[in-house]
């Protein structure tokens, strides 16, 4: 079938209704048709809105994508992508590796379960996944693995995005949905990082039980404490669509101007990459404030904000897809979607058309594990008042002041000199002559002024990689010497530096007078 060009007027207008009150306490009942209604919405509306958003992952760095700018669509274009590029879906299938743990072992499942599941997969994985992998995998278990002094990717937007399934089987149980993320969500993610899951699953809660977004926006971000960061971006979003309800461009604007700033993920560092929770979590806002209950206009918007700008769409058309359920969706979106519904997503033995009832039957074990009651087609949920989780803060009293575009190999010794308390050299291992055996291991000695602080092993196998060559917080503010050693060096292979970051007390000195 002939591509479809979709693009949306800038200027959009909404009405949203009144606001909803949430009776937390009560117990409301739900039909096994509308759960299901439900479920299957928000697994179609996650799947269709990565598609959608696919094209432009990362390709519009701090900056909108114009309304004239084509998004294609066409029937088979979820069907295609099954078959030419299915990798697109991490933000499934990573949901889908966490259900298979909780399928097998039951809603109580410890930490180690879903992380050992995590870090032995055979998929590609990247910041705080890949991070924590590698942690996992070296002794590092949760929650040490996201924590940030451990990872330095812990406010990134990982655990964001495989958090959906948890809100989805937690109808109305906000706290609930919370206790799942405390023990999944620390295992890649701390601070800002784990709040961004915190409250996609607080909203994906809600959306079964309330049909206002706006509600559903406000009443989820209880959960999370106000003097976070992640909290003040979120609460901006809501003020600034306020006083632009007909521009969200405007709202976007203003959350750039004042959250866009990246301090964490090193490759965001004085860059305009930026894979931070907070900001990608306020696009997703964005698309559900100003989509006002449409689907596509929701997914556009979402998109069209930029940065990870297939998994934003997909999280919130994931949200509405619960909200409205899966018959409320249009027509237009579907025929590619039910073409591949029974495609067992990769690295899973779950398909869209199978992850239904394996969600309806976690769910039902949550709901009867906190109160509810199920009879015969009706399921008994008591909603719950949202409690605000515990405040944390990743890379407290630092500040990026440097960084270094390196542009050479480590070869047997590399020396950087450096003022500040804490410093990032990322890198990686590259194979310069093809070798069968692929297992090389390179180990590296790293020295701070003359005293060796770590022995670090980075695997050539790109799955098992580190995703930094060395990092440290840790440090008296003033002039260092870091020192990386290679010690096993091999001719096959090279320790290809990049950037290096470097990190003090205090903020980097203005240099623009504006």
């Amino acid at each position: 079938m002939k591509k479809i060009i979709i693009m949306i007027i800038l200027s959009v207008s909404i009405s949203l209704s009144g606001v909803s009150q949430v009776d937390y306490g009560m117990t409301v009942k739900i039909n096994k048709k509308t759960l299901l209604d439900k479920i299957k919405g928000g697994w179609a509306g996650q799947t269709i809105g990565c598609t959608y958003g696919g094209p432009t992952e990362f390709k519009y760095k701090g900056a909108i994508i114009h309304r004239q700018t084509p998004i294609i669509w066409y029937d088979d274009y979820c069907k295609d992508i099954f078959s030419e590029d299915p990798g697109l879906y991490d933000d499934v299938y990573m949901d889908l590796t966490f259900l298979e743990v909780m399928e097998r072992e039951g809603i109580d499942a410890p930490a180690e379960s879903y992380a050992t599941a995590f870090a032995n997969a055979d998929y590609k994985l990247w910041h705080a996944n890949q991070a924590a992998r590698y942690n996992i995998l070296h002794g590092i278990t949760p929650p040490a693995s996201g924590y940030w002094k451990n990872n330095p990717h812990a406010d990134d937007i990982d655990f964001q995005i495989e958090s959906d399934f948890i809100g989805m089987i937690c109808p109305g149980m906000t706290n609930t949905a919370s206790l799942f993320a405390d023990k999944i969500g620390h295992i890649m993610n701390y601070g800002d990082g784990w709040y961004g899951g915190v409250y996609m699953g607080a909203m994906y809660a809600l959306a079964y039980v309330n049909n206002d977004i706006y509600t559903i926006v406000t009443e989820a971000l209880k959960t999370i404490p106000e003097k976070s960061k992640f909290y003040c971006c979120i609460a901006d979003v809501i003020k600034y669509w306020k006083l632009y309800p007909d521009d969200w461009t405007k709202c976007w604007l203003e959350i750039e101007n004042r959250h866009s700033f990246e301090i964490g993920c090193p490759e965001g560092v004085f860059n305009a990459f930026n894979i931070d929770a907070a900001i990608n979590a306020a696009y997703c806002v964005i698309g559900l404030l100003y989509g006002n209950g449409d689907f596509f206009r929701t997914m556009d918007i979402a998109t069209r904000c930029g940065q990870d700008s297939d998994c934003n769409p997909a999280t919130a058309a994931g949200i509405l897809g619960v909200m409205k359920g899966y018959d409320a969706i249009p027509e237009y979106w579907k025929p590619g979607l039910e073409k591949c519904e029974n495609i067992k997503f990769p690295y899973t033995n779950i398909s869209l058309s199978s992850v239904y009832n394996i969600n309806l039957k976690l769910l039902s074990d949550v709901i009867k594990a906190n109160g509810g009651r199920i009879e015969g087609e009706d399921f008994y949920v008591t909603i719950q008042k949202p409690e605000t989780v515990p405040f944390e803060v990743s890379f407290e009293g630092l500040y990026p002041s440097e960084r270094r575009v390196i542009k050479y190999d480590l070869g047997d010794e590399q020396i950087f000199d450096f003022n500040g308390k804490g410093i990032v050299l990322m890198g990686v291992v590259r194979q310069d002559i093809k070798d069968d055996n692929n297992d090389y291991i390179a180990v590296l000695e790293a020295f701070i002024d003359g005293k060796k602080v770590e022995t670090v092993k980075m695997p050539y196998n790109y799955i098992k990689r580190k995703y930094d060559i060395f990092y440290t917080y840790d440090l008296k503010e003033g002039p260092h010497k870091l020192v990386i050693r290679w010690m096993n060096p091999n001719h096959k292979y090279a320790i290809q530096c990049k950037d290096l970051v470097i990190y003090s007390s205090k903020p980097a000195r203005l240099i623009s007078p504006y």
